[in-house]
């Protein structure tokens, strides 16, 4: 899995496990992203900042820092898909 798209499926699955923490299936989805993240790619630290237009990931691999931006809409799609899925919801 290229990191780009390891990061925003991480950042992806933190927002629906940040937005629902009794949801344990997106918890250990978040863990496996994190682990993909630390042993495939090598990332030390990762953390996440977010404006009204997009959310910032910095990260520190090989000593040094690299800020990834993603679009917040479609970070935010899956949360909002869960959401609006009664499935989910009951």
């Amino acid at each position: 899995m290229q990191l780009r798209d390891a990061l925003f499926n991480w950042l992806q699955i933190s927002i629906v496990s940040e937005a629902r923490p009794e949801d344990n299936a997106a918890r250990e989805t978040r863990d496996f992203f994190e682990l993909i993240l630390r042993e495939d790619h090598g990332l030390n630290r990762f953390s996440v900042t977010a404006d009204d237009m997009a959310y910032h990931i910095l990260y520190e691999t090989g000593g040094q820092s690299v800020n990834q931006k993603f679009d917040r809409e479609a970070a935010d799609q899956l949360l909002e898909d869960i959401n609006s899925n009664p499935k989910y919801n009951e």
